[in-house]
C-alpha cells in the first residue's frame, strides 16, 4: 500500500522546486493535484498522483537568475566570517563579465535570496554556483545529486601507484566511505579529480590519506558547464538553454 507523503516534499523530489518554494506556491494557491488546487501547507497525497504548477508559479521561477563566478582566493562561499567577506559580494553590474551573452540586465533583485549552490573553501579558487532557484540548488547539492565536479589540483609529495588507486576508490572521511573519484594526473605536478560528492574539504582530506599536500586547487566544470575564460573575481549569468 503507498504511503501518503508531504505535496512539498513531492515537489522537491520532482524537481519542481524546493520544498521551501513549494510551501510558497501552496500558499499563494499555484499547486494542483489532479487538477484540483491544493491550498493547505501539509497536505499529504498519494506518490503517483500528478503535481502542476501555475502559470504564475512557473513565471515566478523564469524570474529568478543563476550566478557564474569565478572565486579568488580569499573569498568564503557563503556568510562572511573571520573578516573575509563572502563570493556573493563580487557580483555587481561593474564585475559582469563584458561578453556575457543572457539576456538579463544586472538588478539589485537578482542579489536577493542568492546563494552558493555548494562550498568552495576560501584557499581554493574557481567555479562557484549561486543561484536565487531551488531547483537548481538540489539538483547541485542535494542527497541524491548526480552532477560531476571536476578540478585541477597542484600537489607535493610522493603518489605511488596504490595511492592514485585509493584516491579513485576506497578512502573514508569520518569514517563515511567516499563514493568512487575519477582521479589522473593531468601533467607532472598536477592532478585531475572528477567528483559526484562535495565533503568539507573533501580533495584536500583525501591528498592527506595518501601522502600529498594540496599547494592549489581550482573548480573548472560543474555537470556541463565549464569555467572557461571567465577572469578571477568576475561573473556571467547562466544562460537560458544551459543545463548542469
Amino acid at each position: 500500500m503507498e504511503e501518503l507523503t508531504r505535496v512539498s516534499k513531492l515537489m522537491a523530489a520532482q524537481g519542481l522546486c524546493s520544498r521551501r518554494e513549494a510551501d510558497a506556491y501552496i500558499e499563494r494557491g499555484w499547486v494542483s493535484v489532479d487538477g484540483v488546487v491544493v491550498s493547505e501547507l501539509g497536505t499529504r497525497i498519494l506518490p503517483h498522483q500528478k503535481i502542476t504548477l501555475s502559470p504564475a508559479a512557473a513565471a515566478r521561477q523564469q524570474e529568478r537568475v543563476t550566478v557564474l563566478l569565478h572565486k579568488p582566493l580569499g573569498f568564503v562561499s557563503a556568510q562572511a566570517e573571520d573578516g573575509y567577506r563572502p563570493a556573493v559580494s563580487l557580483v555587481s553590474a561593474a564585475t559582469r563579465l563584458a561578453t556575457d551573452r543572457a539576456p538579463y540586465r544586472f538588478a539589485p533583485a537578482h542579489l536577493r535570496g542568492l546563494a552558493p549552490a555548494g562550498r568552495l573553501d576560501i584557499d581554493s579558487t574557481g567555479l562557484l554556483v549561486l543561484t536565487q532557484d531551488g531547483r537548481i540548488a538540489r539538483q547541485l547539492i542535494g542527497a541524491d545529486s548526480e552532477v560531476e565536479k571536476e578540478y585541477l589540483v597542484r600537489v607535493e609529495g610522493r603518489l605511488s601507484r596504490e595511492g592514485l588507486a585509493l584516491l579513485n576508490h576506497g578512502l573514508s572521511l569520518d569514517g563515511v566511505k567516499l563514493r568512487p573519484a575519477k582521479v589522473g594526473w593531468q601533467n607532472d605536478d598536477q592532478l585531475r579529480f572528477v567528483l559526484r560528492e562535495g565533503r568539507k574539504r573533501q580533495i584536500r582530506r583525501m591528498c592527506e590519506l595518501v601522502g600529498l599536500r594540496v599547494a592549489g586547487l581550482k573548480r573548472v566544470r560543474i555537470g556541463h558547464v565549464r569555467l572557461g575564460d571567465l577572469p578571477v573575481g568576475q561573473w556571467r549569468y547562466l544562460g537560458p538553454g544551459e543545463r548542469f
